[in-house]
C-alpha cells in the first residue's frame, strides 16, 4: 500500500468513526427524545430549545418515533447526552420506551449523560424506568407536607442550592437516595425532600428535575400562572450533568 493510500485510508476510517459519550468538543451530540405518547411536543421542543441555546456548543437532534433520528445503541454510541423530557403519563411512556432502557442504561455506564425532565425523572427509577437511580422515585403530590395536590399545571415553592425559588410544576416527581457522595441535590420541595440531584451511573452522570425549570412563558397561559423566568436553573441542571 502506498503512503498516500494508506493516508486516505485512515483519513475515511477518522470519517466514518463516530465520537463516544464521552467527548466534551463542540458540536457533540445531543439527543432529546420525541416519542408518539408525549401528550406536548412543546417539552421536547423546549429542551431542544434549552440545549440549542446554552454555553455548550451542542449539536442537538431530536429522537425516537417522532423525531430526527432513530433511538438506537448506534445513534446513542455518537452522542454526548440524552435527554428524556416531560409530557405524557409514565406507563405509556415506559412501554414506548422499554425495549430502548438497556441501550440507554449502557449508554451512561459508559460515560453518556443523561437528563430527565419530570416524566424523564420518574423514567430514571427502577419501577417502569431505565433504573438509573438507586432509590425511591414517587410523585412528590402525595408526599407528607406537599404543597401542590393535584396534577394541574401549578407553581411550586423549592430552594434551588438553598435560594428560595418558584417554579412551573406538574406532577412531578421527587428523588430519595441512598447517601453516596457522588450525589449533589441541587434543590429540594419545601418539605425536605429532594426536587432535583445529579449522580453518577458508572462513568456517566445522571441529572433528574421533578420540577420544570425549563418552562416558557407561554406554558404559563393555560391555565393563567405567573410568569416564573427560571432558565438559570434549566442551565445550571444541565450544566450539572455535562460538566460534571
Amino acid at each position: 500500500m502506498t503512503w498516500k493510500s494508506l493516508r486516505d485510508a485512515l483519513d475515511m476510517r477518522r470519517a466514518s468513526t463516530p465520537s463516544g459519550p464521552r467527548s466534551t468538543e463542540a458540536g457533540a451530540l445531543a439527543l432529546v427524545y420525541r416519542g408518539r405518547t408525549q401528550e406536548d411536543m412543546d417539552c421536547a421542543d423546549t429542551v431542544v430549545g434549552l440545549l440549542s441555546r446554552g454555553p455548550w456548543g451542542l449539536d442537538v437532534r431530536t429522537s425516537g418515533p417522532r423525531g430526527e433520528l432513530p433511538l438506537s445503541s448506534g445513534t446513542l454510541a455518537r452522542a454526548r447526552m440524552y435527554a428524556q423530557p416531560g409530557g405524557g403519563s409514565l406507563s405509556p411512556a415506559y412501554q414506548e420506551l422499554r425495549q430502548h432502557s438497556g441501550a440507554i442504561r449502557d449508554f451512561v455506564e459508559d460515560g453518556g449523560r443523561y437528563l430527565g425532565f419530570c416524566l424523564g425523572g420518574y423514567l430514571a427509577g427502577r419501577d417502569e424506568g431505565f433504573g438509573l437511580l438507586s432509590g425511591e422515585v414517587d410523585q412528590y403530590i402525595v408526599s407528607p407536607g406537599a404543597t401542590v395536590t393535584t396534577e394541574d399545571n401549578a407553581l411550586v415553592e423549592i430552594e434551588w442550592r438553598g435560594r428560595p425559588r418558584t417554579v412551573f410544576f406538574q406532577d412531578g416527581p421527587y428523588f430519595s437516595l441512598r447517601r453516596d457522595p457522588g450525589t449533589t441535590v441541587l434543590a429540594r420541595y419545601t418539605n425536605g425532600l429532594a426536587a432535583a440531584l445529579v449522580t453518577s451511573y458508572g462513568a456517566g452522570r445522571v441529572a433528574v428535575v421533578g420540577p420544570h425549570p425549563e418552562a416558557t412563558g407561554d406554558w404559563f397561559e393555560d391555565p393563567p400562572l405567573p410568569f416564573q423566568d427560571t432558565r438559570d436553573l434549566a442551565v445550571d441542571f444541565a450544566g450539572s450533568a455535562l460538566d460534571g
